[in-house]
């Protein structure tokens, strides 16, 4: 095998593939990326065996072949190079990487191709299509809430499912919950509810545009994804999704509305001196809303902002972070905040609007 190419060309997606390997052991084949030159394209493959990654970029092709090298070491070489041509050529079992510039050379150990784990494949007609910027929404809407808690396995990764006319994802940790749904008629067929982890989630938001289409096929094991010159996969994650239908509060009686940058900056304030409580309370009278926090070891924060609120004076306790990340992900202006009484599940949701395509659910804690 032998190719050259701009450095440039190289540099970003071997950066992708990093995010993908499993580790940084150099004696695993799972640490290597698979590279093949094939017609005019080099074909860059990695995985840590649930989740691969496949592209392909424009090289010039001098001797057709296949090999694996380390990841990590292959990406140091690639950020440490100048700009401009390089040249890399298989001899024997190393790499070897030239710059025609200058007197230059590295010598990068390499393991067989035929030791690459194969790729799961899927015929063409499984896909549908949708734009990729309502795709990347859904994503950001979600993906933060998933539960870190392996023993709750179920609970690491987003709900993926089609019901009626809608696309919808769900995230929850047990504590709050994300709800987004995506109107998409025909374009999707219908399929089993999936659950995807949340690896491959993250590398979509990351890496895909916001304009055109992506594609996505969802089988009983894997989902797979495309766009641009990306081919995904992953291995869903086994077992039962709760029951998010009976978590949605269908009356909510109260409500307050506020501008969510101006809750956003009040919050980040206020925690300034919150640590493992993570404790902040709403305190709530007609037309402000006060938000508070207290630590014995530290002292005490108060930040009032208006509200539109009518009712009675009280006291919400909150998980900091889960009211900020919610409002971190929203776009819109006004946010309201429904809810029954203190220590129930509070609903966010975009104001006017409570129709909207997304909610977010989280439960206070203890006062």
């Amino acid at each position: 095998m032998k190719f050259t190419c701009e450095r440039s060309v190289l540099l970003k997606e071997i950066g992708i593939a990093q995010e993908i390997v499993a580790s940084k052991n150099a004696f695993s084949i799972l640490s290597n990326i698979y590279i093949e030159t094939l017609d005019d394209s080099l074909i860059i493959k990695a995985t840590d065996i649930k989740v691969s990654f496949e592209t392909k970029v424009p090289v010039n092709v001098i001797e057709s072949g296949s090999t694996t090298v380390f990841c990590d070491k292959f990406l140091g070489v690639l950020n440490a190079l100048p700009d401009g041509e390089v040249e890399f050529e298989q001899i024997d079992s190393n790499l070897v990487i030239k710059t025609p510039l200058r007197k230059l050379r590295y010598n990068l150990k390499s393991i067989a191709s035929d030791s690459f784990p194969q790729f799961p494949e899927l015929n063409e007609d499984n896909f549908f299509s949708i734009p990729v910027k309502d795709f990347k929404d859904m994503i950001q809407q979600t993906v933060f809430a998933v539960s870190d808690d392996e023993t709750r396995y179920f609970m690491t990764g987003v709900l993926l499912e089609r019901i009626e006319d809608k696309l919808n994802m769900v995230a929850t940790d047990g504590r709050r919950l994300a709800l987004i749904k995506k109107s998409v008629g025909d374009a999707v067929p219908p399929f089993a509810p999936v659950i995807v982890p949340p690896k491959i989630l993250n590398i979509i938001m990351k890496r895909a545009g916001d304009e055109g289409l992506i594609s996505i096929a969802v089988t009983e094991r894997y989902i797979f994804v495309r766009f641009g010159l990306y081919n995904l996969s992953s291995v869903l994650i086994e077992g039962q999704f709760p029951n998010y239908h009976r978590v949605i509060p269908e009356n909510q009686e109260n409500v307050f509305s506020v501008n969510r940058l101006e809750l956003l900056d009040a919050l980040r304030r206020v925690v300034l001196l919150v640590e493992k409580s993570k404790r902040v309370y709403f305190e709530l009278a007609p037309g402000v809303l006060s938000i508070a926090s207290e630590e014995s070891d530290f002292g005490a924060a108060n930040e009032e902002i208006p509200c539109r609120y009518d009712g009675e004076k009280l006291s919400i306790a909150m998980n900091y972070h889960y009211i900020e990340e919610p409002f971190k992900v929203m776009s819109e202006e006004e946010i309201s905040i429904k809810f029954t009484d203190t220590v129930k599940a509070i609903t966010i949701h975009p104001d006017p609007d409570p129709q909207s395509d997304f909610l977010h659910i989280v439960m206070p804690m203890q006062p």
